[in-house]
């Protein structure tokens, strides 16, 4: 589940869904969707039974039109048993992600994100071997 506006983070997720085959929805306010994505407009119901949360950081004009699309603590009890949330840095606590959420065990925490240049040239080299 991506939880942000069409933009790069989230077109590259959905680049990466095409390329590797997992399943990747949006969810989002009205008018922020990304081109032949499943999207919800329902966070709530979003979250429910998903394995992975991964959000995009907001513009400022943005916040307004995500106010009720921020990733919290309780809604992330509603994901998988062992769900993870994966901000794309950088993150703010209180805009797009609750500070609860941020220290739950849901986020995947900063050593993760120490190895995402690895992961990137895993996924490189993934593609060109396909």
């Amino acid at each position: 589940m991506f939880v942000g506006a069409n933009g790069n983070i989230g077109l590259a997720w959905k680049e990466a869904s095409e390329v590797m085959g997992f399943s990747l929805e949006q969810c989002c306010p009205y008018g922020y969707e990304m081109p032949e994505t499943t999207v919800l407009h329902n966070l709530d119901k979003a979250i429910w039974d998903k394995d992975i949360i991964c959000t995009d950081s907001l513009g400022r004009d943005e916040l307004k039109d995500f106010a009720d699309y921020q990733v919290t603590y309780q809604r992330m009890e509603h994901a998988n048993k062992n769900a993870i949330l994966n901000p794309c840095p950088p993150f703010y606590r209180g805009e797009e992600i609750s500070e609860d959420a941020i220290e739950s065990k849901y986020f995947v925490g900063y050593e993760f994100k120490k190895s995402l240049l690895e992961i990137q040239q895993a996924v490189l080299i993934f593609n060109m071997m396909s």
